[in-house]
């Protein structure tokens, strides 16, 4: 059964259930086993689709079961929270000043913690 709200969720908003699914399961998840655990009313052709699309940019790995796949977190919420740091810094010429903004907007518990992260210190 096809959720006629599935084009209106954003893509993000998808890719982040789908996510969470896979960080809870105890191993990799066909997208009949993603679709049931979402409860959603999402097609099962739609999560495959997310599926997909999270491999092709290197966030799932997959591994054939039967004539499909099962999917698995390559990295955990922190790491993958980090990528998407890195690609939005990635995406502006001037690093120093992305940098520099993003320090200035950080509580003071944040900037402390980087601070220690940055000097090498435990947290």
């Amino acid at each position: 059964m096809t959720d006629s709200n599935d084009e209106r969720r954003p893509a993000g908003e998808l890719e982040a259930a789908v996510m969470s699914a896979l960080w809870a399961a105890d191993g990799p998840l066909t997208p009949g086993q993603v679709q049931a655990d979402l409860a959603r009313g999402l097609a099962r052709t739609t999560v495959t689709t997310i599926l997909t699309r999270l491999f092709e940019k290197g966030i799932v790995g997959r591994e054939r079961q039967g004539r499909g796949f099962a999917y698995f977190p390559v990295q955990d919420a922190p790491g993958l929270t980090a990528r998407r740091m890195h690609t939005e810094l990635d995406r502006d010429h001037d690093r120093e000043s992305v940098l520099a903004r993003f320090v200035d907007q950080l509580a003071p518990e944040d900037e402390q913690l980087l601070r220690q992260l940055l000097e090498g210190g435990d947290t």
